[in-house]
């Protein structure tokens, strides 16, 4: 039930539809006077076939299209003068499913065999061709066909405006995201990481006097840490959105290999000591290693691409160089791959440096402090 109503699945309006048609054509059949009266059961049988054949025209239309216009031309050669309605039907379908080429070449056919079985039947020449005329009149089967077409296109159109719905109300999504992620960024993240700083000064200061430090300013130093890393770890969520898979730092041996299947001579070293990080960290590794990878392969005309992970105690340092045609003396607008790393990094204390070299190429360059881990 929806909204009351009783929704009818389509197979079966589809059998209903068949089963109808077939009775019809049977009734007009036997109201008929064929001219061959040995032959009359076979007929019977294909007046009926033509019209159960329907009961697949969704899922095998292109058959379905010659199963009806083989039984036409059979029924139309023993003698029975029964119009062609299933192929007419057939023809709707086959065009809806989107096989014009096929559905005009069968009609073609159809126009030409109907004639040609009222003259194996014993017909004259213009008794054929009126015969054949009544079986499958020309207008029908336009009527038929136009009317498959129009509403494949209705349903095209349909099909093309709930996508744009929903690209549109995904991409609304995604920019209150990132606009909600900016503004927790400029609002919070600054205020956020002088308290953290003070605090941290003021119990060094006063362990360096000797002097007891006081539960409150513990308490402030404490509640400061744990709002930075939640902080973090929001705007991570923010931009990355939940319907995009994790992905870290584990993920960067595919990444690379990827960029080598595309074509670029790409390399990854990682030295150091592996600790744990978190996981914004992770995937702020990764999108910089990967929007690097991008900007090389669609712009930089480089041949080699090197991706270096630093291990520190105290921090995780990325670098990607390539071979490009950059020098420090060709300057440009920072892109909006550029400003999303900074933004990332930015927003996990880090530093990021993104530069021509004086050899020639460019090198990405960041770091990110790990300490919040402790």
């Amino acid at each position: 039930m929806e909204r009351g109503r009783l929704r009818v699945p389509a197979d079966v309006g589809d059998g209903v539809i068949a089963v109808g048609l077939a009775a019809a054509l049977l009734v007009s059949g036997m109201s008929a006077e064929p001219t061959t009266g040995d032959l009359n059961q076979l007929g019977y049988a294909l007046l009926v076939a033509s019209g159960l054949a329907l009961a697949a025209r969704r899922r095998a239309p292109l058959v379905v299209l010659a199963v009806t216009g083989s039984c036409a031309v059979g029924y139309q050669a023993i003698g029975f003068d029964v119009p062609a309605v299933a192929f007419l039907f057939a023809v709707y379908a086959a065009m809806r499913a989107g096989h014009r080429l096929a559905t005009v070449a069968a009609s073609v056919a159809m126009l030409a065999a109907l004639p040609l079985a009222a003259l194996a039947n014993g017909h004259d020449l213009g008794a054929a061709l009126a015969q054949g005329r009544d079986a499958l009149e020309v207008a029908w089967l336009i009527a038929a066909a136009a009317a498959g077409e129009a509403l494949r296109q209705a349903e095209l159109r349909a099909d093309e405006a709930d996508r744009t719905r929903e690209e549109t109300a995904q991409r609304r999504a995604d920019e209150e995201r990132l606009h909600i992620a900016r503004e927790l960024h400029d609002s919070l993240t600054h205020q956020i990481s002088v308290i953290k700083l003070q605090s941290e000064v003021a119990v060094h200061v006063a362990r360096r006097r000797g002097e007891e430090v006081p539960e409150a300013l513990l308490a402030i130093q404490e509640a400061g840490r744990e709002a930075s890393r939640e902080l973090r770890a929001t705007l991570a969520a923010l931009r990355d959105g939940d319907s995009n898979p994790p992905r870290g730092i584990d993920h960067l041996p595919e990444l690379v290999d990827r960029a080598r299947a595309s074509g670029l001579d790409a390399t990854l070293t990682i030295e150091g000591e592996r600790g744990d990080v978190p996981a914004a960290v992770g995937r702020t590794v990764y999108r910089i290693v990967q929007e690097s990878l991008t900007n090389v392969a669609k712009h930089a005309a480089s041949a080699t691409a090197s991706v270096r992970i630093d291990w520190r105690p105290d921090a995780l340092a990325v670098r990607i160089d390539d071979d490009g045609p950059a020098t420090p003396s060709i300057t440009s607008a920072p892109g909006v791959g550029l400003l999303g790393m900074l933004e990332r990094v930015t927003a996990l204390g880090g530093r990021l440096r993104a530069a021509p070299r004086s050899e020639g190429g460019f090198t990405v360059e960041a770091e990110l402090p790990v300490e919040q881990t402790s």
